[in-house]
């Protein structure tokens, strides 16, 4: 059964902080944790002397170091270790598919350059459709403003198919009992570019009629977690750009991505990628259809 949260761990600040993020979510959801160290040999020893007796003892003690702490944090908490010898993107992809979460850590470069999501961490989003969370150094489950109380956020898009993005979604706010904010950014049809006079009323116009169509898309979830408070943001401009705004203080940002392939590959979608490069929070990606 899908029910533990697992989490990739490798001994750096980064993985500690999601470590960290996925007990909590575990507690909170009172499942197993599970902590993943993937071993991946290459060809020839990246440093003279070390040989894999040293990488297993190395892996070992990083598991065994991070399921100590989170043990002093949450002594109820099931903890496991596993230590697979693959490359870490196919055995946390793996994973996840035993899992009901993935958590992974990603780096702060800072500037507007924002947050490095490392070729491992988007490899593994792609590759799964579980929900996988990218965790920040700075998202501390201790700290002000990112703990479990704080506003969930999700972006959502009237022209797909969102249910799988908004059950998760509201199914944290549910649990973590805090407000829900709901994002959509809509923009005019392209073929008022070619309108010489636009009148804003048509502007307002269009913006009644969206934010109708994104109430029309809550209703059902509403209905079924009466208790979440729901507020909505319907705005014209960037979905990505909003939704970065919004992360600011929030405890989790969710977005979704496609399921299917392009012919050059996974897409994983101007939103998604602005959000796991920029925004301040926690961000969690949700595949569907």
């Amino acid at each position: 059964m899908k029910n533990h949260v697992a989490v990739g761990v490798d001994g750096s600040a980064e993985s500690r902080a999601a470590a960290r993020w996925a007990a909590q979510e575990a507690a909170l959801r009172q499942v197993p944790l599970r902590l993943v160290h993937a071993v991946d040999w290459p060809l020839d020893p990246v440093l003279p002397g070390v040989g894999r007796p040293d990488m297993d003892r190395w892996a070992d003690e990083a598991l065994s170091e991070a399921a100590r702490e989170l043990g002093r944090r949450h002594p109820d908490l099931e903890i496991t270790t596993r230590c697979p010898k693959a490359r870490p993107a196919a055995a946390l992809a793996a994973e996840a598919a035993d899992a009901a979460l993935l958590v992974l850590g990603s780096r702060a470069v800072g500037g507007l350059v924002g947050f490095l999501v490392g070729s491992v961490a988007l490899s593994t989003v792609v590759a799964t459709d579980t929900p996988v969370v990218l965790v920040r150094v700075a998202d501390d489950p201790d700290g002000p403003g990112t703990g479990a109380a704080a506003d969930v956020v999700v972006g959502v898009d009237i022209h797909e198919a969102g249910d799988r993005v908004l059950a998760f979604a509201f199914e944290e706010a549910e649990r973590r009992g805090c407000p829900l904010r709901v994002v959509h950014g809509w923009k005019m049809p392209p073929a008022y570019a070619y309108v010489p006079f636009f009148d804003p009323e048509n502007e307002r116009d269009i913006g009644r009629s969206v934010t109708h169509m994104v109430d029309d898309m809550l209703l059902p979830w509403r209905h079924r977690h009466p208790g979440v408070n729901v507020t909505t943001g319907v705005f014209m401009g960037s979905a990505g750009e909003r939704l970065v705004q919004a992360s600011q203080g929030a405890g989790l940002v969710v977005v979704g991505r496609h399921l299917r392939r392009s012919p050059l590959g996974v897409h994983l979608g101007s939103v998604a990628h602005a959000v796991l490069h920029h925004a301040a929070a926690p961000v969690a990606v949700i595949a569907h259809a």
